[in-house]
C-alpha cells in the first residue's frame, strides 16, 4: 500500500500518539508488526488515524483481559495458547 503523506487519515506516529496517549514509539512496533495499517516514508512511519483510534477503544475495552493468553479472539487469530485448557501449562 502506497500512502502519499499528504492523505487525510494518515498521521505521523508523533500525531497517533498525541491522539491516543501511546507512545510514538509504541506506534512504531504496531506499524512493523502489522497490527494497524502503517507505510514507511522515508525515516518516518504514517498510521491510520482510524486503525490508531481503533486499537486504542479495543485495548480499553478489554482492560486487563488483554493480558489473557486464552482470550478467545486470540485463538481465533491463531495466537495466544488455543487448544489448551485454562490453567494448563505448555510443556
Amino acid at each position: 500500500m502506497k500512502v502519499k503523506a499528504t492523505e487525510p487519515g494518515w498521521v505521523t506516529t508523533n500525531e497517533a500518539a498525541e491522539a491516543t496517549g501511546y507512545t510514538p514509539a509504541y506506534f512504531r512496533q504496531l506499524a512493523r508488526r502489522g497490527v494497524i495499517p502503517a507505510e514507511r516514508v522515508g525515516r518516518d512511519w504514517l498510521v491510520s488515524l482510524d486503525a490508531a483510534l481503533a486499537y486504542k477503544a479495543k485495548m480499553d475495552a478489554l482492560g486487563d483481559r488483554k493480558h489473557n493468553p486464552w482470550r478467545e479472539d486470540l485463538a481465533e487469530e491463531g495466537r495466544g495458547r488455543a487448544g489448551q485448557s485454562e490453567g494448563q501449562e505448555e510443556v
